[in-house]
């Protein structure tokens, strides 16, 4: 199993241990007689909610990022890692930005297709612009699924 699977199984799990705390005192401090507790108390059941959306949300997203992945590796779509790299190992911004225009061309000529739109979000996420490389990929999977 791959290091970053390991490391959001990990995170996930982490997180599933809060949330399970914050429920666990937000219910006793429902149960308190003051008012101020039992606020506070149902205050605190409302992250525990918001956080397991958002757990839940965030890993769909990366199991379906995945699922583009593999096939468009089966169909030989992923774009190739060529770009050059600083001695950091981050890829060079400029090269990124140049071999961007080509993924934006193919998305304006195929705006529907999916895989345009993947190989787009890769891009630019080696461009450094992680908002929209996820944008991106919104539009990748939603397409792929037919919505």
């Amino acid at each position: 199993m791959p290091a970053a699977k390991i490391g959001a199984f990990v995170v996930a799990a982490l997180l599933a241990l809060y949330l399970a705390f914050t429920v666990q005192r937000g219910w006793i401090m429902i149960t308190d007689d003051s008012t101020v507790a039992k606020a506070l108390g149902v205050a605190l059941l409302a992250l525990p909610i918001v956080g397991a959306w958002a757990l839940i949300a965030e890993l769909l997203f990366g199991s379906r990022m995945q699922r583009l992945g593999k096939i468009l590796e089966a169909e030989g779509g992923l774009p190739e890692d060529t770009l050059p790299r600083a001695p950091g190992g981050r890829i060079v911004r400029e090269a990124a930005d140049a071999e961007f225009a080509k993924y934006r061309a193919e998305v304006e000529s195929a705006p529907a297709d999916w895989r345009s739109w993947f190989r787009l979000s890769c891009a630019y996420d080696a461009a450094g612009d992680r908002k929209r490389a996820r944008r991106s990929m919104r539009k990748a999977i939603a397409l792929e699924r037919g919505r």
